[in-house]
């Protein structure tokens, strides 16, 4: 019998997780690849409550059905899916400038246009908005993806400061899990 290996999402703590983004009552946030769990982006429409809203974003329509059939099924009302491909600049149905808080959380590895993720994420978030991310370490996990699709976290710092975005903290985020929590400046970007 072969035991199942843990995905991503279930080494994380989410609570956790959204506390490091300091996600908090009234705001506005996306999970950008949100992923058929959803547990990113119910854990946030949880701490925004009922005046705010969490953006479920993700490429897959069956991922979005999944995800706002678990809010429902927990009486989470707040919560929007958008359909839309992270690669594409403004391709993405969320207003510029207008969220407090975005979450890269276990997705950035599954592209090659990563640069591009950080451009439309950087475009739908408001000065001073806080970019959580959090990917697979590139080495040391007996599972997960393959280490040539892992992402060093030098370049997730390389290509964030070259966007223009300040680093606040960089953390571990699990045991085979790297993080960083940026924010979007007042001026310059």
């Amino acid at each position: 019998m072969v035991d199942r290996i843990p995905g991503g999402n279930e080494l994380l703590d989410a609570q956790k997780l959204i506390q490091k983004a300091n996600v908090s009552f009234g705001m506005t946030v996306a999970d950008l690849g949100c992923g058929g769990s959803g547990i990113f982006t119910l854990q946030s429409a949880k701490k925004v409550g009922d005046k705010g809203v969490v953006y479920a974003v993700d490429i897959l329509k069956s991922v979005l059905a999944s995800v706002i059939s678990k809010a429902r099924m927990q009486g989470i009302n707040n919560v929007r899916t958008v359909w839309s491909n992270l690669e594409i600049y403004q391709a993405t149905k969320i207003a510029t400038a207008s969220l407090d808080r975005a979450l890269l959380i276990n997705m950035l590895f599954q592209s090659k246009k990563q640069k591009e993720i950080f451009q439309e994420t950087k475009r739908m978030m408001k000065r001073e908005a806080m970019l959580l991310v959090v990917d697979w370490k590139p080495h040391g996990a007996p599972f997960g993806p393959l280490e040539k699709d892992r992402i060093p976290p030098e370049r997730i710092q390389a290509m964030a400061k070259d966007l223009g975005f300040e680093q606040l903290e960089a953390f571990e985020a699990g045991p085979f899990h790297y993080g960083f929590v940026f924010v979007n400046p007042s001026t310059g970007g």
